[in-house]
């Protein structure tokens, strides 16, 4: 009867313990801004300001707690969808250069992070 309660206890630990940790990893932020970099995302985007695009603190005000937060934004650098510039006009939206699904979660969270 003590093993079991025992057992019982050191399950219940472990699976309170997986439900507080983060559904992410930790962001490795100068990945992050390397990829960020490297594809000319900071022709349009700015940490906190507006540029042709919006900022990365107004990107991530819109998804940030959304559980399809980082999904909706690795659908925004992977599909070239439109999207309307700050001055009203429209263009296609550059698609980031990798297809690695771990950089582009990276990415994300990253732009959540702000």
């Amino acid at each position: 009867m003590i093993k079991t309660t025992l057992s019982m206890a050191s399950v219940s630990a472990i699976l309170t313990l997986a439900f507080l940790s983060p559904s992410h990893a930790a962001v490795d932020a100068e990945a992050a801004k390397a990829l960020f970099k490297d594809n000319d995302c900071t022709k349009c985007h700015a940490p906190d300001k507006a540029k042709k695009g919006p900022s990365l603190k107004k990107i991530a005000e819109k998804y940030k707690g959304k559980a399809d937060g980082q999904t909706k934004l690795i659908t925004n650098f992977t599909t070239a969808p439109t999207v309307k510039l700050t001055d009203g006009t429209e263009q296609k939206h550059k698609e980031v250069n990798t297809k690695d699904t771990k950089q582009l979660q990276n990415l994300a969270d990253w732009i959540l992070s702000n």
